[in-house]
């Protein structure tokens, strides 16, 4: 669980890293979502000062990333704390580009521990509709990410991608994945891993006329026998270090290829109900 981002008792060196940061205004924000990866943050760039928002700490980067300012944020884990704080990003940095970074699980047999994976859909899978149609319910808050700026001259998907991944249907809950439910997800929705924050960044990006970017990598794997750490939160940590760190990586040239996107692109806007 979350800790408490107001404690009293926080060390010296943390609060030193609160001091100014620069000025100008990010041209893009990365919404970190779980508590885990946000900590891996903090051993990975350790000495980017500081700012507070209502969901936690938030930082931009010491160097331009690809020529871009970039501020991150830690956003929150779950669906509430994601929509809001995606909004609340929207709001208050109005960023060209709304990146999310982090781990999700993937289904045995379907996913790699490590495999990268690029958002192209998104769909949350917890809703329980008992008036009406509870598909058309899901489909409701189901969102195709506008990835056209990525795409050739032609207009076609590329045939590399900036850095290796899968374009998969991301699926999301507030839940970790239950092994009993492993089967469905993979035969009704497609779905090759679950995270708990996706559908809700990319929903709320497509709202406001965002473009979004999500990147998440395979830190477990689940099957219908169970998780591979849902016995081992030590080990969840550790991992969400290699996911960060990697991910962190790859960051760079998948800005670049967004500076290098066609004049005048747009995204295109999802439809309203």
């Amino acid at each position: 669980m979350p800790e408490n981002p107001e404690r009293d008792d926080e060390p010296q060196a943390a609060a030193q890293r609160r001091a100014a940061v620069p000025a100008a205004d990010p041209q893009v924000v990365v919404v970190v979502s779980a508590t885990s990866e946000w900590r891996a943050l903090d051993r990975l760039v350790p000495a980017a000062p500081r700012r507070r928002s209502p969901f936690g700490d938030w930082f931009v980067m010491p160097e331009l990333v690809a020529g871009l300012v970039t501020a991150v944020v830690h956003g929150g884990w779950g669906k509430i704390a994601a929509a809001a704080s995606a909004q609340y990003a929207i709001d208050r940095f109005a960023p060209q580009l709304l990146v999310n970074l982090g781990t999700c699980g993937g289904f045995a047999g379907e996913a790699a521990r490590g495999e990268v994976l690029l958002a192209g859909e998104t769909l949350v899978y917890d809703i329980v509709e008992q008036m009406t149609d509870p598909d058309e319910a899901i489909a409701e808050r189901a969102t195709t990410i506008d990835l056209s700026w990525l795409d050739g001259a032609d207009g076609n998907r590329p045939a590399a991608y900036p850095t290796p991944v899968r374009r998969v249907r991301l699926v999301s809950a507030d839940s970790d994945i239950v092994p009993a439910q492993v089967g469905r997800l993979r035969e009704k929705y497609g779905a090759v891993a679950a995270d708990w924050e996706s559908g809700a960044i990319a929903w709320t990006a497509g709202r406001n006329g965002v473009p979004c970017l999500i990147l998440r990598a395979v830190s477990d794997l689940v099957d219908p026998a169970g998780g591979e750490l849902y016995d081992d939160y030590a080990e969840f940590e550790r991992r969400s270090l290699e996911v960060m760190s990697a991910l962190l990586a790859v960051l760079p040239a998948w800005l670049a290829a967004w500076a290098r996107r066609p004049a005048g692109w747009a995204p295109r806007l999802p439809r309203r109900p």
